[in-house]
């Protein structure tokens, strides 16, 4: 049995800077929880203190240089 190939074609009426907006804040709307999700862990990261060492040990010679 042979397969039929799926073509799909799209009408936008829209303009392409319409087009880019749009698609923009629906990104922005869909990945709004991994961003908070992001921002949290490295809030909490940060105030651990391990983040302050580690940036330390690995910026030891820019911090010292004299």
């Amino acid at each position: 049995m042979k397969r039929t190939k799926l073509n799909y074609r799209f009408h936008n009426p829209n303009s392409a800077e319409d087009t880019v907006d749009f698609l923009c804040k629906l990104l922005i709307e869909v990945n709004a929880g991994k961003v908070e999700r992001a921002i949290e862990k490295t809030a909490l990261y940060a105030e651990s203190g391990d983040y302050i060492l580690e940036n330390l040990s690995e910026n030891r010679e820019k911090l010292f240089v004299g």
